[in-house]
């Protein structure tokens, strides 16, 4: 099996705000612990769950939404050869040496998404 979407990250410039709006688009509900002015807001609903995050920038060449992979049968650096395999190229490695952190890669055209740790990785750390 290959990797399975965990979230859609939205970069934006308010985060709370955009939340809500996704959060009624999706009949569903901004989280309990968020609040206006938090740098980051969560929407779960059924098949994928948002995640919006507040940054100083505004949309100029990098996505403004992207993709972050959760390997199931695999480790995150597995998932990164075979991506690499693929056609993918590595953007930013922001993994560290205790095995934590994550790999942003570039699709074939060029598009942001990150590899996670698997399920197994993130237990065997905690």
């Amino acid at each position: 099996m290959a990797s399975l979407v965990r979230h859609v990250t939205i970069d934006c410039a308010d985060a709370f705000r955009l939340a809500g709006f996704w959060a009624q688009a999706l009949d569903s509900k901004v989280g309990e612990d968020d609040n206006p002015g938090d740098p980051e807001a969560l929407v779960e609903s059924p098949g994928a769950s948002l995640l919006f995050v507040q940054v100083p920038e505004g949309k100029t060449v990098k996505n403004r939404v992207h993709l972050d992979l959760q390997p199931q049968d695999r480790t995150r650096d597995e998932e990164v050869e075979r991506l690499l395999a693929l056609g993918a190229t590595v953007h930013d490695d922001r993994r560290t040496p205790d095995g934590k952190g994550w790999v942003t890669m570039l699709d074939i055209e060029g598009n942001e998404f990150c590899v996670e740790r698997s399920a197994a990785e993130r237990a065997a750390t905690s």
